[in-house]
């Protein structure tokens, strides 16, 4: 249960047009020039409508077919988005029509091949029937560590949700291609993780736990359109494993939405 902007506006700095130097003292070496200021950051956005043929969620079948925009805005190693999803079919009756995610990461930069990245995500269901087992929202910090070597980067994550009252566990994997004769190339990307939440359920006492372990592979086929704009065509399988419901001192119940299942996808990226 994942940049590639265009610039908005630069803010460049620009050092005096001439420099009248005086002849120092004999012996003084000559004042070296003072260095020119950094660059501000510069700002982007970019809009990201996608269609896909199922939302799956950490290895759990959460709706069928759907619309999934996000708009994203960047200011240097800073980061803010929302990723909403709106099912077509297959909802997920007072949760899932729709869901909007509200996030944000900042990027601190170790070195060339490793940066730490805080972040957070906060899950809303603006129709959440809290009376039928269901949450109007969840905050879920996380923070990451990417290390890119020989091409390939790998990035564990650490997530604790709030309001679930538990940790997940993942790690990722992206590798990328170049298909030059193409003018694109392939992203490969592999996840697998964990997670463990006290409380599943609001309002429920005694709590339901629900905890389950979750795979994903997958390939995206970028295609450039313009120097704003981009289409991509991506494939992934995912599955969720040894998912459970447990209540109390009753005995655990199995996860029914917890699968394995390819989901396709079409996105088209626009930045300015």
């Amino acid at each position: 249960m994942n940049k590639k902007i265009l610039a908005l506006l630069s803010v460049l700095t620009v050092g005096p047009l001439s420099l009248l130097a005086q002849t120092p003292p004999t012996g003084t070496p000559p004042a070296a020039p003072a260095p020119a200021a950094p660059a501000a950051p510069s700002m982007a956005f970019t809009v990201t409508p996608s269609v896909v043929s199922a939302y799956m969620f950490r290895g759990v079948r959460l709706g069928g077919a759907a619309i999934e925009p996000q708009v994203q805005m960047d200011y240097g190693n800073l980061s803010l988005w929302v990723w909403a999803n709106f099912p077509f079919d297959n909802k997920v009756p007072g949760q899932s029509d729709p869901e909007i995610d509200p996030s944000g990461s900042y990027k601190f930069v170790v070195s060339e091949s490793l940066n730490i990245q805080p972040g957070f995500t906060w899950y809303t269901y603006v129709r959440a029937d809290k009376k039928n087992g269901f949450y109007k929202g969840t905050f879920e910090p996380n923070l990451a560590v990417n290390y890119t070597v020989g091409g390939l980067t790998l990035t564990p994550k650490l997530y604790y949700d709030a309001v679930l009252q538990g940790p997940t566990a993942e790690l990722n994997a992206a590798y990328t291609v170049p298909l030059k004769e193409l003018g694109t190339e392939l992203d490969f990307t592999g996840t697998a993780g964990t997670y463990k939440w006290k409380t599943a359920v609001p309002d429920v006492n005694p709590e339901i736990k629900n905890w389950g372990d979750y795979w994903l592979v997958g390939v995206a086929l970028p295609f450039q359109i313009t120097k704003e704009s981009k289409v991509t065509l991506g494939y992934a399988y995912t599955e969720g494993r040894n998912n459970f419901f447990k209540q109390g001192t009753a005995g655990k119940s199995a996860n029914a939405g917890a699968i394995g299942k390819s989901v396709v996808s079409l996105s088209v990226a626009i930045s300015f």
